[in-house]
């Protein structure tokens, strides 16, 4: 890809590498404690809740680095594919920023609509042959299906879950973020490499990604055939944590579906936590963001919309006592809007990180019930 390099280790790294996975140095704990989320909702001096999202959200925004696409033409074009079990497949490529065209897939459900949608995010996971292809079983390439197949049984019970919302009558649409699949793909070492050059370039991996899936949303709820007013965002892993924050930062999605992404910032960075070795945490890093904001501060912009995040208590990546603060937070804003019963908070006890069949049966219930 044009915007990464390749370069030897310098000497020492490794052992710097392995400093600040495993003892902390005292620096690093001084800046943890400096953080006090000063614009969390509660702590803000704003009472207004409407103007603390306005201040929230643009504050957001303003981390994101990458500017607003409003003015982009989408300019679609579409490719029909075989007829699935009660819905049209399509393959679907649009502008979502001025930078470059994306392909995705767009299922449709058989009958006269308009139908609830569902913008469908894919996880990370480290594997980057295949993006949407994890969630929606590829027609188009016997490759991908077989490398798609694999991810399916081992984090989905070996459903593909797009087909399994469009099966229940939803509109789904789910594109490759930069680095997977078509867009790609990576391999783990270049994501260092390619955030690096994008913030060189004033912008960031997260912050396109954000944008991205915020213009996503908005070219899903203006089609024809989708009823614009029941739209969510799905995700597992970093798609999770794609959904929330599309929820947070696009007033196209009315509600959004977190498996396994959800934490305090402070107890995520614990030693050996994933996120301290970087790589694969620049895709969901802003930038001096939590000089303002947690990570449930940020989620709770989306309040009171519908809100479901589930966890699995065996999932190493987010530990206990992060998911407990992060849903305290979460839990108080929803309350102090008297929309409690519309935010759903699970944890799995027996599982770990996974999307499960039984999982997404309680997601796709629940997106019956709220959209």
């Amino acid at each position: 890809m044009a915007l990464l390099g390749t370069g030897a280790q310098p000497a020492g790294a490794a052992g710097a590498a392995g400093l600040i996975g495993g003892n902390l140095p005292d620096f690093h704990q001084a800046l943890k404690d400096e953080l006090t989320f000063p614009l969390a909702w509660g702590t803000s001096p704003v009472r207004d809740f409407r103007a603390w999202r306005r201040a929230a959200r643009a504050t957001v925004e303003e981390h994101l680095l990458v500017g607003r696409q409003d003015g982009t033409p989408y300019a679609p074009e579409y490719t029909e594919g075989p007829e699935g079990d009660g819905y049209r497949r399509e393959l679907v490529t649009v502008s979502l920023t001025r930078y470059e065209r994306v392909r995705g897939v767009l299922l449709t459900p058989h009958g006269p609509g308009p139908f609830p949608a569902v913008l469908l995010l894919h996880d990370h996971g480290a594997k980057f042959d295949i993006g949407k292809e994890k969630l929606v079983r590829p027609w188009y390439d016997d490759t991908r299906l077989a490398s798609a197949q694999a991810w399916a049984d081992r984090h989905f019970d070996g459903r593909f879950v797009g087909d399994e919302l469009a099966r229940r009558g939803h509109v789904v649409l789910c594109l490759d973020a930069l680095g997977w699949s078509d867009r790609g793909p990576l391999v783990y070492d270049q994501q260092q490499a390619l955030a690096s050059n994008l913030y060189h370039l004033g912008s960031s991996p997260a912050g396109l990604m954000a944008r991205e899936d915020a213009r996503a949303a908005g070219f899903l709820a203006g089609l024809d055939r989708v009823d614009a007013r029941r739209v969510a965002a799905v995700g597992f892993s970093m798609g999770a944590y794609r959904a929330w924050q599309a929820a947070a930062l696009s007033d196209d999605v009315a509600a959004a579906a977190s498996v396994c992404w959800m934490t305090g910032l402070k107890e995520m960075m614990v030693p050996g936590n994933n996120t301290l070795r970087g790589q694969s945490a620049y895709h969901m890093l802003h930038p001096g963001l939590a000089r303002y904001l947690d990570i449930p501060d940020v989620a709770s912009i989306a309040a009171p919309k519908p809100m479901l995040f589930f966890h699995g208590g065996q999932d190493t990546l987010f530990p206990a006592d992060g998911v407990r603060v992060a849903y305290d937070k979460l839990r108080a804003v929803w309350r102090s809007r008297r929309a409690e019963e519309r935010l759903r908070l699970k944890t799995w006890p027996d599982l770990g990180h996974a999307f499960t069949g039984r999982m997404q049966d309680e997601v796709f219930a629940w997106l019956d019930d709220v959209l």
